[in-house]
């Protein structure tokens, strides 16, 4: 594979793969990932510096995997989400939720629900 060619497809492999910058108010930075192809990798105080330095990161990877250093991780752009999420936590767990969605009045789930857009 000649390098334009190699170029296309590195970008083609990194367009897969979203990038989220997000505040954190505890680091006073923003920090970038690209989730599922890697976690928290580059911080800063820009949303742009982080930019940059993300899609540099993400670009590193996805050449590895075309060059064959490493697999591909599952790709989540343009994946289908139903609405549903099936979550395992310990009965102690389940039973202090389903108290505080009542005493609230609210469903367990849309307890839970607001606690995850909270924490979104």
């Amino acid at each position: 594979m000649n390098t334009k060619e190699r170029q296309k497809k590195i970008r083609e492999i990194a367009g897969r793969y979203p990038r989220l910058i997000e505040w954190s108010s505890e680091d006073n930075l923003y920090i970038g990932s690209a989730p599922p192809l890697v976690g928290h990798c580059c911080h800063g105080k820009t949303e742009v510096e982080v930019a940059v330095q993300l899609s540099e990161i993400v670009n590193e990877w996805a050449g590895d995997i075309v060059d064959g250093h490493v697999k591909p991780p599952a790709e989540i752009v343009g994946k289908k989400y139903s609405g549903r999420i099936l979550l395992r936590v310990e009965p102690e767990l389940h039973k202090a939720a389903a108290l505080r969605a009542a005493a609230r009045g609210d469903s367990l789930n849309h307890y839970i629900a607001e606690l995850l857009v909270s924490a979104a």
